[in-house]
């Protein structure tokens, strides 16, 4: 079964057309990149597969059940990181780690799973009694990604994981990611980084002025494009589609 079913979505605000029909399927297990330059409708696509917005028009299943017609299970099944997410900075890394799972958990046990997964993943150790006011931008960002993660969700969209992060810190969230895909997570990810793109994802889809234009492996669009990396086919792709319009 397909994790990820996302067909003709568009989105209006108003006389500003955000999306145009834009179609995608990611496959249990996998990691799909969506990227695309600043305001090309990556945010507003990943918010709308959240459940944070409504579509103009176009449908989204998470695992064969519409997300109109059954959001309040969909939001059980799918976690988001967004790009300025921060945590609690009155709770230390364990108790906002309890709180996020009591959000998720049916019962106490399932709590106390969750927590336990979420404290392997973000291998934040004794520093989890701490304030998280007292974190690192690295620290924060492992606990945040620990949090979306812990509970096993059918789809784990992340919009820039490692954004402002340093090397080794950026490395090691990959590295995350990779592994819990691994052991059969679903990722739907956005990065302004190709190299990260590249390293991470299954396959990789452009858009562009709300139209999604090409969708391949990493490997295909390097082909296809006559590119040495994912950046020259990103410049090659937007260039040709900002010269259609």
């Amino acid at each position: 079964m397909l994790a990820l079913q996302v067909k003709d979505l568009s989105k209006d605000y108003g006389r500003i057309k955000a999306l145009f029909d834009v179609s995608f399927d990611v496959e249990e297990g996998e990691i799909f990149a969506l990227i695309g330059p600043n305001g090309a409708g990556k945010s507003t696509t990943l918010k709308i597969i959240a459940g944070l917005l409504s579509p103009t028009s176009g449908s989204v299943a998470i695992k064969g059940r519409d997300l109109r017609r059954e959001s309040a299970e969909i939001r059980k099944m799918i976690t988001y990181l967004p790009e300025d997410s921060g945590a609690y900075k009155n709770l230390s890394g364990m108790e906002y780690l309890r709180f996020m799972s009591a959000l998720y958990a049916d019962d106490r046990t399932e709590e106390n799973s969750f927590v336990q997964k979420g404290v392997e993943i973000c291998g934040l150790g004794a520093r989890l009694a701490e304030k998280t006011s007292t974190y690192s931008k690295g620290m924060v960002r492992k606990l945040l990604l620990a949090r979306t993660i812990m509970s096993d969700p059918a789809l784990a969209i992340l919009d820039e994981p490692t954004s402002g992060l340093d090397v080794i810190n950026a490395m090691e969230i990959r590295k995350i990611i990779k592994r819990m895909a691994k052991d059969g997570m679903t990722v739907l990810l956005s990065s302004h980084n190709m190299l990260e793109i590249e390293f991470l994802s299954d396959r990789v889809g452009i858009i562009n002025s709300g139209w999604l234009h090409e969708i391949g492996t990493a490997a295909s669009l390097k082909e296809k494009y006559k590119a040495e990396n994912l950046e020259e086919v990103f410049e090659a792709v937007v260039t040709q589609s900002e010269e259609k319009n």
